[in-house]
């Protein structure tokens, strides 16, 4: 199995797309790349902890390439805009990819490499070493198939996992 922690604004989104993924064994909203202790989610949403709202992806590679997954990210959230996502705006939705080894860090390289010919705009995302994940509170975990009536989720999701199906239809479970 292979883990990756990457960050592309509200955490609900990469959660509902990646959750769909053949060969994704689990995906964990949370937050990366701050300074503060188990951040809550309050705290974070204040732009005060440096930490970004993230998912930690854990996936077999057997099953679904590495770069897929990668690019894919660089597919659903705007790596060009620095510190917001659409209407999602301040610190903690910053694009940013925490690598774990060296190894990882070439692959989230490659990756950023390989999106720069989708994006007219520089790439902004922030490739830093992981070194902690905080777990998100429970209420964020599958937050989108939990909520289905929720504006944002309709608004805002929807469209990101419309649009990844549409250009990775083989890798989707359902």
């Amino acid at each position: 199995m292979t883990t990756y922690v990457i960050a592309g604004g509200c955490f609900w989104c990469l959660d509902a797309v990646y959750r769909r993924l053949k060969g994704v064994e689990s995906v964990v909203s949370g937050y990366a790349g701050g300074g503060t202790t188990n951040p809550t989610y309050e705290q974070v949403s204040s732009g005060e902890t440096g930490h970004t709202e993230a998912v930690q992806i854990t996936f077999d590679e057997s099953i679904i390439p590495a770069d897929t997954i990668l690019d894919l990210f660089f597919l659903i959230h705007d790596p060009t805009t620095l510190n917001r996502q659409g209407n999602d705006v301040g610190t903690q939705y910053r694009s940013a990819m925490y690598y774990s080894d060296d190894t990882q860090k070439a692959a989230f390289e490659a990756a950023l490499e390989r999106a720069k010919s989708h994006w007219d705009n520089p790439i902004v995302t922030e490739l830093k070493p992981l070194n902690v994940f905080y777990n998100a509170e429970d209420y964020h975990q599958d937050y989108f198939n939990k909520n289905p009536g929720n504006g944002y989720c309709s608004i805002v999701i929807t469209p990101k996992i419309v649009k990844a199906r549409s250009a990775y239809t083989k890798w989707f479970k359902d």
